[in-house]
């Protein structure tokens, strides 16, 4: 919050309403401010044909520094089996099941046409649909190795690094919208086609699995393409500036991929991902003066320069803007050189009962360390002035394990071993 003034008069933001009320819009684009990218008129990204399958085998999981797809279906699942080897022949059956749908193909003998005595093995509402860039990314919770590290044999397999995230000021966290043993990362261009992709992984892991909570998305708030467009989150501005790009191989080394090093072996080429469910006071915003909300982010509304500068691009002067201005509490050199991989989208889930928008961002980010990464900044941001108009209301913290590297190879061996 900012200072008050001398006579003690509160601000236009605490009269309009939900003073104090959140925690940071998505913390900091590697390397830059959540709040700013380039301008409307850059060149779209090479490769982004929204018809084209990305390719699932590869030693990264797909999702992560991938082009940045338009659409998201996000699920956390709790775990229900207490048999081993029925989980491990669940996330085998995941594998080949996510391998035909990213390819645009049906899941097994496909949705007609086999035995008109049983279900068919593919749902259907993405027949005719093409792959639409989709990519499906898994992840392990800490409370999934709470739950079932030692009767799966993988307890002292747990990493450091996965630890619940602390609370941090002004969270509201609904216990329904956070955590979960599991999490699947569904992108696409076409929402049907991510939605397809979140159903009947469900749907293969019935009995062994169960759906915790999900979320859909659009309107991406952040690229990981050189040159992309900007795009904007629903207060308006540019967000994402200078995000990590998939082609900056030293950032994704330094700041994204598990090292050797880092331990344990399995998560070697993996990375960290941070969920946020971030509401976004919108009438509020909607109220407030633009010189304000300008103070606020750090950066103009149209180009997205920082204070004092033309370019979006331009290196900011974080002394030029308010103490407790967004952009000068996320950037790194403000956090020690922390910096993330965000790949967010825009939510909108109809109203609160009060009349006002459910609406705000679903924050994802990926870190080599989320100790270091998303906690060192997320704390720096409990004196940020956008904590007025925003509310982190879910959380989760997931270990995304290496790649699935070949047809015989399944999401997960890395942990479980090739011999499951």
């Amino acid at each position: 919050m900012t200072e008050p003034s001398e006579n003690n008069t509160p601000s236009r933001r605490a009269l309009l309403g939900w003073g104090g009320a959140g925690l940071a819009l998505g913390a900091v684009a590697a390397g830059g401010a959540v709040a700013a990218t380039r301008a409307g008129d850059d060149a779209e990204p090479a490769g982004t044909d929204t018809g084209a399958a990305i390719p699932f085998h590869g030693e990264r999981q797909a999702g992560i520094a991938t082009p940045v797809q338009d659409r998201l279906h996000f699920a956390a699942f709790d775990v229900r089996t207490e048999d081993r080897d029925a989980f491990v022949q669940m996330l085998k059956d995941w594998t080949e099941a996510a391998r035909r749908m990213t390819a645009g193909q049906a899941v097994g003998d496909g949705a007609y046409g086999g035995l008109a005595e049983a279900p068919p093995d593919d749902t259907g509402e993405a027949l005719g649909l093409k792959p639409s860039r989709l990519t499906l990314t898994i992840g392990f919770g800490p409370s999934f190795f709470d739950k079932f590290g030692e009767r799966f044999g993988i307890a002292d397999a747990r990493p450091e690094a996965l630890t619940e995230l602390p609370k941090f000021a002004g969270d509201n966290l609904d216990r329904d919208r956070s955590g979960g043993d599991l999490c699947v990362q569904a992108c696409a261009d076409d929402p049907q086609v991510a939605v397809h992709a979140i159903r009947n992984l469900a749907r293969i892991g019935f009995g062994k699995v169960v759906v915790r909570w999900s979320q859909l998305g659009f309107g991406k708030t952040s690229s990981t393409t050189p040159d992309a467009q900007t795009p904007r989150n629903l207060f308006g501005f540019k967000d994402g500036t200078r995000n990590i790009s998939g082609t900056e191989t030293d950032r994704l080394d330094r700041h994204v991929w598990v090292g050797e090093k880092d331990g344990p072996a399995w998560m070697t080429g993996g990375s960290y991902l941070v969920a946020r469910r971030i509401r976004m006071h919108i009438e509020t915003w909607d109220r407030t003066p633009l010189q304000e909300q300008e103070d606020i982010f750090g950066r103009s509304k149209g180009e997205g320069a920082p204070v004092g500068k033309a370019k979006e691009r331009d290196k900011p002067f974080l002394k030029a803007m308010l103490p407790d201005a967004h952009v000068r509490l996320a950037h790194p050199d403000s956090n020690g050189g922390a910096t993330i991989l965000r790949r967010g989208y825009s939510f909108t889930d109809g109203t609160d009962g009060l009349g006002r928008l459910d609406a705000g961002l679903f924050f994802l980010a990926y870190q080599r360390d989320p100790r270091t990464g998303f906690v060192r900044i997320q704390r720096n941001l409990a004196k940020d002035a956008l904590n007025e108009y925003i509310q982190h209301v879910g959380s989760a913290l997931f270990a995304v394990p290496p790649g699935v590297r070949d047809k015989d190879d399944w999401w997960g061996s890395t942990l479980f071993g090739k011999e499951a």
